[in-house]
């Protein structure tokens, strides 16, 4: 017995497997600093918190529909026409275990060997993977920090090609917090009008965390006329400080929709009952808290980006959102630790961050660009000043 080729294709979770090595140095006693985990630091909201606990009192623990409660979707279509102004009906809404379960249903679903997905990077670390089990084939577009990590119309044209059967769009960015503007959706979006066989998975995960009045929107939004071939997913983890409830969810085709809902009916089956009710609340409750959760992020942005601009040899552009930056730092390959290891990649670079200045940090490589790495600053002023002093001394000790 051997496993089998799909999951020979893949390989873990990069991000998830720092996120452990920080949990065990800090069980040894070790005082190191995790930069790596992609989640708020901050607790789920009280009145998200006591509509779970109700449902748990009301009974609300037995199976539900596959794809999501019919309350849950009709708060989730109610989201989308406020949020984004896009219409849909409950057969167009799938609810999921989570945002990474949207992704995988939705290309399991569609994906036949030799389809290709393009992918701009740097990407979420799941993207490539989940196309690979699906048995699809990643192409990636690289947008370095010159282009602020955003990829131009002519380079996604470049892209397409008779296989292509999705375009992965994710605004604002894991990693980068890149965030595409109104004009700059649109003039992708003209290029995927005119290929009318190319699919759209717009990742809005992080849509609330948005700094200096950035205005958010998705491609459906802006682009109508791709609405009926973009599936619009989104969820409740990053904005709502829902990250272990497992909320993701999506709009888009009722036959696609559907097919995702086979799909589950064979794999999870429903969502946890109780976090869907706790959504209920997430979706439909007072949403002034997520302007001053943005608020908090964007100062620790200002905080992150000034500390690391001030290092010879890295440089960190501005995010227009998330809770990421990804410093590229060219400037220090090649250069040696004070114990003589040479740095030649940004997998040399992070160990040394970890094992010499007890800061965890995720190579770029792990999310398809080079040389450079991705800091969550989704925890404390005091610990990311603390963290980014020791990045600072670690850069300035190499010869």
């Amino acid at each position: 017995m051997h496993p089998s080729a799909a999951l020979a294709r893949i390989k873990p979770s990069p991000t998830l497997a720092i996120t452990s090595r920080v949990q065990e140095l800090k069980r040894a006693g070790v005082d190191v600093i995790g930069l790596g985990a992609g989640e708020p630091d901050f607790d789920t909201p009280d009145f998200i918190k006591e509509a779970g606990i109700k449902a748990i009192r009301d009974g609300q623990t037995k199976y539900t529909n596959v794809d999501g409660t019919p309350e849950l979707k009709d708060a989730v279509v109610a989201k989308y026409l406020r949020d984004n102004g896009l219409t849909y009906t409950r057969d167009q809404i799938t609810i999921n275990a989570g945002g990474k379960h949207t992704l995988f249903n939705a290309m399991v679903a569609t994906l036949d060997a030799g389809d290709e997905v393009v992918i701009p990077a740097p990407y979420w670390v799941s993207y490539p993977d989940v196309v690979l089990f699906a048995g699809g084939t990643p192409v990636f577009v690289a947008a370095g920090a010159d282009q602020n990590y955003k990829i131009t119309p002519e380079q996604l044209d470049a892209a397409i090609t008779p296989k292509t059967k999705w375009v992965i769009i994710n605004s604002p960015s894991n990693p980068t917090g890149a965030a595409y503007s109104e004009p700059e959706l649109k003039a992708l979006g003209e290029v995927l009008e005119r290929h009318p066989h190319v699919w759209i998975f717009a990742d809005d995960m992080y849509e609330h965390i948005l700094f200096d009045d950035f205005k958010f929107t998705t491609i459906a939004q802006v682009c109508p006329a791709l609405y009926e071939r973009t599936l619009t997913a989104n969820g409740c983890s990053k904005a709502y400080a829902m990250t272990g409830w497992r909320i993701g969810f999506a709009g888009g085709a009722p036959w696609l929709i559907k097919a995702m809902s086979k799909l589950q009916s064979q794999s999870t089956s429903n969502p946890c009952s109780i976090a869907q009710a706790a959504s209920i609340a997430a979706l439909t409750g007072d949403q002034g808290f997520l302007k001053d959760n943005a608020a908090l992020f964007q100062r620790r942005r200002d905080l992150v980006v000034g500390m690391l601009n001030q290092i010879e040899g890295m440089t960190c552009p501005n995010p227009e959102g998330a809770f990421y930056v990804y410093p590229e730092f060219s400037g220090l390959i090649g250069r040696s630790t004070p114990n003589g290891k040479r740095i030649d990649t940004d997998e040399d670079f992070v160990g040394y961050l970890l094992d010499d200045a007890k800061v965890a940090a995720v190579q770029g490589a792990a999310f398809g660009l080079s040389p450079a790495m991705r800091i969550s600053y989704a925890t404390s002023d005091e610990l990311l000043t603390k963290a980014c002093e020791r990045i600072q001394a670690a850069s300035a000790a190499l010869k």
